[in-house]
């Protein structure tokens, strides 16, 4: 018969990985790393960080979290936890390197796909500016609250609600689909529920 200790780390939950990481498991560290790497690596980028930026940074969240796991409770999700803490790391950089600006300025070049491209929310983020892709990202991928957010940042609430608004308006327009396929899936649905 199997005991707990010999479960497969495969097999086990975040939360029980998490406290045996807090007692000095590293293996089991290591699978929390092997399960959240690449979501946080992710985040980052759609943050604004370069590839190799958001590898320094996801590596420098994971070892912060390993030094803390013992104040993981598991009262969220460990993804949410650890994604939280490079969100964090990142916003320090970008304040400490002077790169976050408050406002935009109008000449400011933002990537204008061509007309029928299929965009993916990757590709739509790039087209937001710096302030609204970082507020947007940390509100819907690093899961703060708009007043978080603005402490963080060091802006007026209304300013992050602003960019959070303005970049969730322009996601919606440039991921709608086009007007043709639109129609086209409205008239598939309708055969369908003929059929």
């Amino acid at each position: 018969m199997m005991q707990a200790r010999d479960k497969p780390l495969i097999d086990r939950h975040d939360v029980e990985l998490a406290a045996l990481a807090a007692a000095g498991g590293r293996r089991e560290f290591g699978e929390l790393v092997r399960r959240h790497g690449t979501p946080v690596r992710a985040l980052l980028r759609r943050m604004g960080a370069q590839p190799s930026v958001a590898d320094d940074i996801a590596q420098d969240a994971f070892i912060q979290a390993f030094q803390r796991c013992s104040e993981f409770r598991g009262d969220g999700t460990f993804a949410a936890w650890i994604k939280r803490i490079a969100a964090r790391l990142y916003i320090k950089r970008c304040v400490k390197e002077a790169r976050y600006v408050d406002e935009v300025s109008d000449d400011e070049v933002v990537h204008q796909p061509h007309p029928g491209d299929r965009m993916d929310l990757d590709e739509a983020l790039k087209t937001l500016s710096e302030p609204e892709r970082l507020c947007v990202s940390l509100c819907h991928g690093a899961g703060m609250a708009h007043p978080e957010i603005a402490s963080a940042l060091n802006l007026p609430l209304g300013t992050v609600k602003s960019h959070v608004k303005r970049g969730l308006d322009k996601l919606r327009a440039r991921l709608q689909p086009e007007p043709a396929q639109a129609q086209s899936a409205q008239t598939l649905g309708r055969a369908q529920h003929v059929g």
